[in-house]
């Protein structure tokens, strides 16, 4: 698959290393020269610019992308970036900052297929170290997995049936749903899915796209 990563920080350099470990084609833009030549050091294709300007994402060859992640700190620079890419056909991963409050999430997230907070994840993180779980074993994990949310479309081959019946390709399972803007819960046995709603799983990621398939027909 080819992705395109807007921001070579903290965030997106991560995201980059495991998606080029996995073996996927990957596309960086940078306007800070630094991080741009540190994205070449690593073997990386980059493109210099502003990520919210068309004319650099353009060069990007969108029309190729399956999906593009805006992981700079600026929310301006992402939602912009996400937005031209959504033009575009691609799959959209917004990063919000650390100044993530409700209503920041509810006023974007209705315009991009995924947004992801980091800083609650490091904290998260920071929990489970502090309380003393194993860091690096839950680091290990999600090298391989995926924690995702995918919405039901209508005419998905899955309205209809129950939760607990769904066999997902690979090792993925779903482990909490939700009605149309209703909070996700762990499914009763007898709930139907309908149009609509929103399943969360944890998938391999190699097996993620065919999940995906699969739920949306």
């Amino acid at each position: 698959m080819k992705f395109v990563i807007v921001g070579y920080g903290r965030v997106g350099r991560r995201t980059a290393d495991i998606l080029t470990t996995e073996g996927h084609d990957l596309v960086v833009v940078e306007n800070d020269l630094e991080k741009a030549q540190m994205a070449r050091d690593d073997g990386l294709d980059v493109v210099e610019g502003d990520g919210e300007d068309e004319r650099i994402l353009d060069q990007t060859n969108l029309d190729e992308v399956d999906a593009f992640a805006a992981l700079t700190g600026d929310l301006n620079v992402n939602f912009t970036a996400c937005m031209i890419a959504n033009g575009h056909g691609c799959r959209t991963v917004l990063r919000i900052d650390e100044d993530y409050r409700e209503e920041i999430y509810e006023t974007y997230a209705e315009d991009v297929d995924e947004v992801v907070y980091p800083e609650r994840m490091g904290a998260a993180g920071a929990k489970t170290a502090l309380l003393g779980g194993d860091l690096n074993v839950l680091g290990d994990l999600t090298e391989h997995l995926t924690a995702t949310s995918i919405d039901i479309p209508e005419g998905s081959p899955v309205v209809g049936r129950r939760v607990v019946e769904l066999e997902l390709p690979g090792s993925a399972r779903l482990y909490a749903h939700g009605r149309r803007k209703e909070p996700m819960t762990i499914p009763m046995p007898q709930t139907e899915i309908e149009p609509g709603d929103r399943v969360a799983l944890i998938a391999e990621q190699a097996a993620l796209e065919d999940v995906r398939k699969m739920l949306h027909g």
